[in-house]
Protein backbone atom coordinates (compact mmCIF):
# COMPACT_ATOMS: atom_id res chain seq x y z
CA UNK A 1 0.00 0.00 0.00
CA UNK A 2 1.31 3.46 -0.76
CA UNK A 3 0.55 6.81 0.73
CA UNK A 4 2.61 9.52 -0.95
CA UNK A 5 3.14 12.65 1.08
CA UNK A 6 5.19 15.67 0.02
CA UNK A 7 8.01 16.62 2.36
CA UNK A 8 10.02 19.81 1.99
CA UNK A 9 13.74 19.24 2.48
CA UNK A 10 15.97 22.28 2.32
CA UNK A 11 19.27 20.68 1.36
CA UNK A 12 19.64 19.87 -2.34
CA UNK A 13 22.06 17.10 -1.44
CA UNK A 14 19.49 15.58 0.90
CA UNK A 15 16.85 15.73 -1.81
CA UNK A 16 19.12 13.82 -4.17
CA UNK A 17 19.76 11.22 -1.51
CA UNK A 18 16.06 10.80 -0.86
CA UNK A 19 15.29 10.40 -4.55
CA UNK A 20 17.96 7.72 -4.83
CA UNK A 21 16.44 6.09 -1.78
CA UNK A 22 13.03 5.98 -3.48
CA UNK A 23 14.59 4.22 -6.45
CA UNK A 24 16.11 1.64 -4.11
CA UNK A 25 12.84 1.13 -2.25
CA UNK A 26 10.91 0.69 -5.49
CA UNK A 27 13.45 -1.70 -6.96
CA UNK A 28 13.47 -3.96 -3.91
CA UNK A 29 9.79 -3.91 -2.94
CA UNK A 30 8.22 -7.42 -2.90
CA UNK A 31 6.74 -8.20 -6.31
CA UNK A 32 3.10 -8.73 -5.35
CA UNK A 33 0.97 -8.46 -2.18
CA UNK A 34 -0.09 -12.09 -2.45
CA UNK A 35 3.38 -13.57 -2.77
CA UNK A 36 4.65 -15.80 0.00
CA UNK A 37 7.98 -13.99 -0.03
CA UNK A 38 9.98 -11.54 -2.04
CA UNK A 39 11.69 -12.66 -5.21
CA UNK A 40 13.35 -9.28 -5.59
CA UNK A 41 16.63 -9.11 -3.71
CA UNK A 42 18.32 -5.85 -2.88
CA UNK A 43 21.69 -5.72 -4.57
CA UNK A 44 24.59 -5.86 -2.13
CA UNK A 45 27.86 -4.73 -3.66
CA UNK A 46 31.32 -5.75 -2.54
CA UNK A 47 31.95 -2.01 -2.18
CA UNK A 48 30.76 -1.14 1.37
CA UNK A 49 30.02 2.45 0.31
CA UNK A 50 27.79 1.50 -2.65
CA UNK A 51 24.24 2.81 -2.23
CA UNK A 52 25.08 4.50 1.07
CA UNK A 53 24.06 8.11 1.63
CA UNK A 54 25.64 10.04 4.49
CA UNK A 55 22.54 12.24 4.80
CA UNK A 56 20.43 9.18 5.57
CA UNK A 57 22.79 7.95 8.30
CA UNK A 58 21.66 10.94 10.35
CA UNK A 59 18.21 9.33 10.75
CA UNK A 60 19.66 7.03 13.44
CA UNK A 61 18.81 8.48 16.85
CA UNK A 62 21.36 6.54 18.91
CA UNK A 63 19.48 7.51 22.06
CA UNK A 64 20.46 5.23 24.93
CA UNK A 65 17.07 5.86 26.56
CA UNK A 66 15.09 4.84 23.45
CA UNK A 67 12.67 2.14 24.64
CA UNK A 68 11.94 1.06 21.06
CA UNK A 69 15.54 0.10 20.30
CA UNK A 70 17.81 -2.89 20.86
CA UNK A 71 21.59 -2.83 21.19
CA UNK A 72 24.30 -0.43 22.14
CA UNK A 73 23.76 3.22 21.29
CA UNK A 74 27.36 3.35 20.00
CA UNK A 75 27.15 0.18 17.88
CA UNK A 76 28.99 0.62 14.56
CA UNK A 77 25.89 -0.36 12.56
CA UNK A 78 22.33 0.89 13.01
CA UNK A 79 19.38 -0.80 11.31
CA UNK A 80 16.26 1.37 11.32
CA UNK A 81 13.00 -0.41 10.54
CA UNK A 82 9.86 1.41 9.40
CA UNK A 83 7.00 -1.04 9.85
CA UNK A 84 3.30 -1.62 10.45
CA UNK A 85 1.93 -4.32 12.75
CA UNK A 86 -0.72 -5.16 10.14
CA UNK A 87 1.93 -5.78 7.48
CA UNK A 88 2.44 -9.45 6.64
CA UNK A 89 5.96 -8.91 5.31
CA UNK A 90 6.87 -7.09 8.53
CA UNK A 91 5.69 -10.11 10.49
CA UNK A 92 7.78 -12.37 8.29
CA UNK A 93 10.87 -10.27 9.01
CA UNK A 94 10.08 -10.18 12.74
CA UNK A 95 9.68 -13.95 12.99
CA UNK A 96 12.24 -15.26 10.51
CA UNK A 97 15.04 -12.73 10.15
CA UNK A 98 15.22 -10.34 13.07
CA UNK A 99 15.92 -13.00 15.76
CA UNK A 100 18.91 -14.20 13.73
CA UNK A 101 20.24 -10.65 13.41
CA UNK A 102 19.83 -10.09 17.14
CA UNK A 103 21.71 -13.26 18.02
CA UNK A 104 24.44 -12.75 15.42
CA UNK A 105 25.02 -9.00 15.57
CA UNK A 106 23.12 -7.23 18.38
CA UNK A 107 24.35 -9.54 21.11
CA UNK A 108 28.01 -8.98 20.18
CA UNK A 109 27.66 -5.19 19.97
CA UNK A 110 27.92 -4.84 16.17
CA UNK A 111 24.30 -3.88 15.48
CA UNK A 112 21.65 -1.63 16.97
CA UNK A 113 18.03 -1.96 15.83
CA UNK A 114 15.81 1.11 16.03
CA UNK A 115 12.07 0.70 15.49
CA UNK A 116 9.92 3.33 13.78
CA UNK A 117 6.15 3.01 13.79
CA UNK A 118 4.98 3.51 10.20
CA UNK A 119 1.26 2.66 10.20
CA UNK A 120 -0.18 2.78 6.68
CA UNK A 121 -3.16 0.41 6.89
CA UNK A 122 -5.73 2.58 8.64
CA UNK A 123 -7.13 3.10 12.12
CA UNK A 124 -6.15 -0.28 13.57
CA UNK A 125 -2.58 0.25 12.39
CA UNK A 126 -2.53 3.61 14.14
CA UNK A 127 -4.02 2.15 17.32
CA UNK A 128 -1.60 -0.75 17.62
CA UNK A 129 1.33 1.55 16.82
CA UNK A 130 0.37 3.79 19.74
CA UNK A 131 -0.12 0.70 21.90
CA UNK A 132 3.39 -0.55 21.09
CA UNK A 133 4.78 2.82 22.15
CA UNK A 134 2.76 2.65 25.37
CA UNK A 135 4.09 -0.84 26.09
CA UNK A 136 7.56 0.57 25.61
CA UNK A 137 6.99 3.14 28.33
CA UNK A 138 6.75 0.21 30.72
CA UNK A 139 9.77 -1.54 29.25
CA UNK A 140 7.78 -4.14 27.28
CA UNK A 141 7.95 -2.91 23.70
CA UNK A 142 9.84 -5.89 22.29
CA UNK A 143 7.60 -8.34 24.12
CA UNK A 144 4.56 -6.56 22.66
CA UNK A 145 6.27 -6.57 19.26
CA UNK A 146 6.74 -10.35 19.47
CA UNK A 147 3.13 -10.94 20.51
CA UNK A 148 1.72 -8.66 17.80
CA UNK A 149 3.83 -10.35 15.12
CA UNK A 150 3.18 -13.92 16.22
CA UNK A 151 1.91 -16.27 13.52
CA UNK A 152 -1.81 -15.58 13.02
CA UNK A 153 -1.90 -12.46 15.24
CA UNK A 154 -2.57 -10.08 12.35
CA UNK A 155 -5.62 -12.08 11.27
CA UNK A 156 -7.24 -11.50 14.68
CA UNK A 157 -7.15 -7.75 14.15
CA UNK A 158 -6.11 -5.01 16.52
CA UNK A 159 -9.31 -3.83 18.13
CA UNK A 160 -9.32 -2.43 21.66
CA UNK A 161 -9.88 -5.77 23.41
CA UNK A 162 -7.29 -7.51 21.25
CA UNK A 163 -4.69 -4.83 22.01
CA UNK A 164 -5.38 -5.22 25.73
CA UNK A 165 -4.88 -8.97 25.38
CA UNK A 166 -1.57 -8.44 23.59
CA UNK A 167 -0.40 -6.13 26.36
CA UNK A 168 -1.24 -8.80 28.93
CA UNK A 169 0.58 -11.42 26.87
CA UNK A 170 3.58 -9.09 26.67
CA UNK A 171 3.65 -8.71 30.43
CA UNK A 172 2.84 -5.00 30.56
CA UNK A 173 2.49 -4.53 34.34
CA UNK A 174 0.07 -1.59 34.60
CA UNK A 175 -2.94 -2.14 32.33
CA UNK A 176 -4.65 1.11 33.31
CA UNK A 177 -1.57 3.19 32.54
CA UNK A 178 -1.11 1.29 29.27
CA UNK A 179 -4.68 2.08 28.16
CA UNK A 180 -4.27 5.76 29.07
CA UNK A 181 -0.86 6.08 27.42
CA UNK A 182 -2.11 4.38 24.24
CA UNK A 183 -4.66 7.16 23.71
CA UNK A 184 -2.52 9.99 25.00
CA UNK A 185 -0.98 12.93 23.17
CA UNK A 186 2.56 11.66 23.73
CA UNK A 187 1.83 8.38 21.93
CA UNK A 188 0.19 10.20 19.03
CA UNK A 189 3.14 12.60 18.75
CA UNK A 190 5.70 9.77 18.84
CA UNK A 191 3.93 7.78 16.12
CA UNK A 192 3.47 10.91 14.01
CA UNK A 193 7.19 11.74 14.30
CA UNK A 194 8.10 8.24 13.10
CA UNK A 195 5.65 8.51 10.21
CA UNK A 196 7.01 11.86 9.09
CA UNK A 197 10.54 10.48 9.14
CA UNK A 198 9.48 7.57 6.95
CA UNK A 199 7.67 9.83 4.52
CA UNK A 200 10.69 12.13 4.33
CA UNK A 201 12.69 9.15 3.08
CA UNK A 202 10.18 8.45 0.34
CA UNK A 203 9.15 5.15 1.96
CA UNK A 204 5.93 3.91 0.35
CA UNK A 205 5.81 0.31 1.54
CA UNK A 206 6.51 -1.71 4.67
CA UNK A 207 8.85 -2.91 5.91
CA UNK A 208 11.45 -0.37 4.82
CA UNK A 209 14.94 -0.22 6.28
CA UNK A 210 18.01 1.95 6.56
CA UNK A 211 21.31 0.27 7.45
CA UNK A 212 23.92 2.95 8.08
CA UNK A 213 22.36 5.12 5.40
CA UNK A 214 21.67 2.35 2.91
CA UNK A 215 17.98 1.81 2.01
CA UNK A 216 16.48 -1.66 1.68
CA UNK A 217 12.79 -2.44 1.21
CA UNK A 218 10.75 -5.54 1.88
CA UNK A 219 11.29 -8.73 3.84
CA UNK A 220 14.39 -9.58 1.86
CA UNK A 221 16.28 -12.85 2.39
CA UNK A 222 18.48 -13.09 5.46
CA UNK A 223 21.60 -12.90 3.30
CA UNK A 224 20.68 -9.42 2.08
CA UNK A 225 20.71 -8.16 5.66
CA UNK A 226 23.80 -10.05 6.81
CA UNK A 227 25.84 -8.95 3.81
CA UNK A 228 24.72 -5.34 4.18
CA UNK A 229 25.40 -5.31 7.94
CA UNK A 230 28.83 -6.83 7.49
CA UNK A 231 29.69 -4.36 4.72
CA UNK A 232 28.53 -1.49 6.95
CA UNK A 233 30.56 -2.81 9.88
CA UNK A 234 33.63 -3.08 7.64
CA UNK A 235 33.16 0.48 6.42
CA UNK A 236 32.67 1.76 9.99
CA UNK A 237 35.84 0.01 11.13
CA UNK A 238 37.80 1.45 8.20
CA UNK A 239 36.53 4.94 9.01
CA UNK A 240 37.45 4.49 12.68
CA UNK A 241 40.95 3.28 11.78
CA UNK A 242 41.46 6.18 9.37
CA UNK A 243 40.37 8.67 12.03
CA UNK A 244 42.71 7.11 14.57
CA UNK A 245 45.59 7.35 12.10
CA UNK A 246 45.00 11.03 11.34
CA UNK A 247 47.67 13.41 12.68
CA UNK A 248 46.42 15.26 15.72
CA UNK A 249 48.33 18.46 14.99
CA UNK A 250 51.42 19.89 16.57
CA UNK A 251 53.80 17.80 14.43
CA UNK A 252 57.41 18.93 14.64
CA UNK A 253 58.51 20.89 11.59
CA UNK A 254 61.91 20.18 10.03
CA UNK A 255 64.42 22.77 11.12
CA UNK A 256 62.67 23.70 14.34
CA UNK A 257 64.56 23.74 17.62
CA UNK A 258 62.86 20.60 18.86
CA UNK A 259 63.88 18.74 15.70
CA UNK A 260 67.55 19.48 16.15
Amino acid sequence: MSRPKPIAIVSGVAVAAVLLGVVSYTATRPASPGAAGSSSVAEVSADPSAGVYAELEAYARRDASDKLALGRADAPVVLIEYADFKCGYCGKFARDTEPVLVEKYVDNGTLRIEWRNFPIFGEESEAVARASWAAGQQGRFWEFHKAAYAEGAKEKGFGKDRIAALAKEAGVPDAARFAKDSEGAAARAAVSADQEQGYSLGATSTPSFLINGRPIAGAQPLETFTETIEAAAEAAEAARAAKTAEPTGGATKPGSDSAR
